[in-house]
């Protein structure tokens, strides 16, 4: 069963009151849902990893930065790209932000058919981004039901061993490898050994 996903939203975070509306005016002149704070702190506490959006956000605010926000939205994992607005930019913050996953970076005063082409092309991004979080997730949670031995074998699979194989390293019979094999193939509601595999990478990969 899919999970709805919330409708995609421009997150708008700038301490610029005046910036903050003409962003707003703009984006929902092109049909844009629009949500805009005052602060990184204010959006933290709002934004939930599952939304659908983009995020534009100054570089240079009070309190927590536009990076720093940057930095917070990175260690939860949420799938938002970011371009940055700012009258203070240089290349190498340009760099910086880019290769942590911003995904553009315009200096005020910006170009407001470049802005609305970014929004665009970031909001696929984000839609994309959002689903793959959520097959990551699907993944963990079947896998989760696996007990401590069957992720040993399932470990073990993956890497290519044999039952044999695998009997020796545990120490447990082939038959019992056997038979987690089968537990394992029935939990995850899997008919071969590549479906198997598909699971077991994905998760991998997420965890990379």
């Amino acid at each position: 069963m899919t999970t709805p996903q919330a409708p995609q939203t421009i997150f708008i975070v700038d301490d610029d009151e005046a910036v903050r509306d003409s962003l707003r005016w703009l984006l929902e002149a092109n049909g844009y849902r629009v949500r805009s704070f005052s602060g990184a702190e204010e959006f933290l506490n709002a934004y939930e990893p599952d939304q659908v959006g983009v995020l534009i956000a100054d570089v240079r605010m009070p309190g927590m930065s536009g990076l720093e926000l940057q930095e917070a939205l990175i260690a939860r994992k949420a799938p938002l790209p970011i371009v940055f607005i700012t009258g203070h930019g240089d290349v190498p913050m340009a760099v910086s932000t880019m290769k942590k996953g911003a995904i553009d970076f315009l200096e005020k005063p910006f170009n407001e058919t470049d802005l609305r082409n970014i929004v665009a092309r970031m909001l696929e991004q984000a839609s994309e981004r959002v689903s793959q979080a959520q097959a990551q997730k699907n993944h963990e949670a079947i896998l989760s039901r696996l007990t401590a031995r069957e992720q040993q074998v399932l470990e073990r699979i993956v890497a290519g061993r044999l039952n044999k194989q695998i009997a020796g390293d545990l120490n447990i019979s082939i038959k019992t490898v056997e038979a987690h094999r089968a537990n394992i193939m029935e939990k995850l509601e899997v008919t071969t050994v590549a479906d198997l595999m598909k699971i077991a990478l994905t998760k991998a990969e997420g965890t990379a």
